[in-house]
C-alpha cells in the first residue's frame, strides 16, 4: 500500500522557504525532500520533532526546514 506524504511549502515576501512534511516517519522527511532542498537553496535551520526519532508508525513526523535563496 502506497504511504501518502505531505509536504507544504510556505514562500514568504522576502523570499524564505519554509518546507513542513507531515505524515512522515523516521528519516523519511529527509529523503523526501533532500533533492528539492538542493534546487531551492542551502538550508539555514532544521527542526525535527522528537517523532523523528520515534519511528512509530501511528506518530505524524512534522519537520521544518528555513531554506535560503540561492538567487
Amino acid at each position: 500500500m502506497t504511504k501518502y506524504l505531505k509536504i507544504e511549502y510556505l514562500i514568504a515576501p522576502d523570499g524564505k522557504v519554509t518546507e513542513n512534511v507531515l505524515n512522515a516517519i523516521g528519516d523519511e522527511c529527509l529523503r523526501n525532500t533532500s533533492a528539492i532542498e538542493l534546487e531551492l537553496g542551502q538550508v539555514e535551520k532544521r527542526e525535527l520533532l522528537p517523532e523523528y526519532y520515534e519511528g512509530n508508525d501511528l506518530v505524524v513526523n512534522r519537520e521544518s526546514v528555513h531554506l535560503k535563496n540561492q538567487a
